[in-house]
């Protein structure tokens, strides 16, 4: 159904949603990410996680039961999580506040409806093109009118979605061969919402995107020493190259000030 523009020779390159995101916001830190640079682990980054993995057991088993959610939590964390657990370094009362904080969000979660609902974390890869992976996983899949409804829970606000939301209709029509009918953002935290719905020029246009993405990513890694374009920006706080990038410097000198 969509044909994957052709992209230059070169190194294989595996493209996430993450990863997409990045690019959008700073080229030069998503071929950081490329070199085995990656942002450390942050308290948010781990309280989401767990989040995520409360609201997949929530729809696919069913409510957690009052006063077992520390359990749950517990247990998940013991299913995947305990890796970042381990480099955060959170004391006892730091993680027991972690829950409290995800069990604030799984109360919020379950006045959701889930109505048509098909299956949490699903995984999509698809090899378009010799030498590209793209992937992704989406938390949960919904049957809608015409189609179905893919929905990314975000346990902050709704900030730069847009991007990943057309990265996930152009996985699941590769992966698929068929158009998502609506691809949704829901900040469990606000209770807002983005809603689009995919058409096939807007993923050919985000195919072409993602293809121009991976000719510049591909002939900055023949070039030792390379950099991309550097966009400052929130994202600065966290980016492994912040100690050797002054736009980053700026950036976050200007937010703290």
């Amino acid at each position: 159904m969509i044909e994957f523009p052709q992209v230059n020779p070169g190194a294989d390159v595996t493209v996430s949603a993450t990863l997409f995101m990045t690019f959008s916001r700073c080229p030069d830190q998503a071929l950081g990410r490329l070199h085995g640079l990656y942002p450390e682990e942050s308290r948010a980054s781990f309280r989401g996680g767990l989040a995520h993995r409360v609201f997949a057991r929530h729809l696919s088993s069913g409510p957690i039961v009052s006063g077992q959610l520390e359990q749950a939590c517990r247990e998940e964390i013991g299913a995947g999580l305990n890796p970042a657990l381990g480099s955060l370094g959170l004391r006892p009362s730091e993680l027991t506040a972690v829950i409290k904080e995800v069990g604030d969000l799984y109360q919020r979660f379950k006045t959701l409806s889930a109505e048509g609902f098909r299956d949490a974390e699903v995984f999509l890869e698809e090899q378009p093109v010799a030498g590209v992976t793209l992937r992704g996983s989406v938390d949960a899949v919904f049957d809608a009118a015409g189609g179905r409804r893919l929905v990314d829970w975000k346990t902050g606000g709704l900030y730069e979605t847009e991007e990943q939301l057309a990265f996930y209709a152009l996985l699941w029509a590769l992966t698929h061969r068929e158009l998502p009918a609506v691809v949704e953002a829901v900040s469990i935290e606000s209770g807002e919402s983005i809603t689009t719905r995919p058409t096939r020029e807007s993923v050919v246009a985000t195919a072409m995107v993602v293809a121009d993405m991976v000719n510049r990513l591909r002939t900055s890694l023949d070039v030792a020493d390379a950099e991309l374009e550097k966009t400052a920006g929130p994202w600065c706080r966290y980016c492994p190259l912040l100690s050797t990038c002054r736009e980053g410097a700026a950036a976050i000198k200007l937010a703290d000030s």
